[in-house]
């Protein structure tokens, strides 16, 4: 077997396990009602923390841990706007909004009177 191979088997049984522990959480909570809501919750979470650690160690789990540590490097790059900058961004909106719900106001009015003078 190729290492490519290989590598790519043993993350899809890693898939299998995250996804049999993932079923596991949800089978159970509904299997083990009359326990206490509490302790179900925390078993779910549990389990789930689990099944994500267990993804996590799969190709595609590393690379979405890396792109995750990129974007929070990313955001930090990002020169948020004012509050100033912000405000004055929404009134503008808001402004535009107003003037196009009046325009399409006096379009319907008008058509509407049209079709009125048309059909009688």
């Amino acid at each position: 077997m190729a290492k490519g191979t290989a590598s790519k088997s043993v993350d899809n049984l890693k898939w299998l396990i995250a996804f049999l522990v993932f079923g596991t959480a949800v089978v159970g909570n509904s299997y083990f009602a009359e326990i206490a809501f509490l302790y179900r919750v925390l078993a779910v979470v549990f389990l789930f923390i689990i099944g994500l650690v267990v993804i996590s160690t799969t190709s595609f789990g590393s690379n979405a841990i890396k792109l995750m540590r990129e974007s929070r490097t990313e955001i930090r790059r990002v020169v948020w706007p004012t509050r100033v900058e912000t405000t004055q961004t929404f009134l503008v909106v808001f402004a535009s909004i107003i003037v196009l719900c009046l325009m399409f106001w006096g379009l319907e009015s008008l058509l509407s009177f049209l079709t009125k003078l048309v059909l009688g």
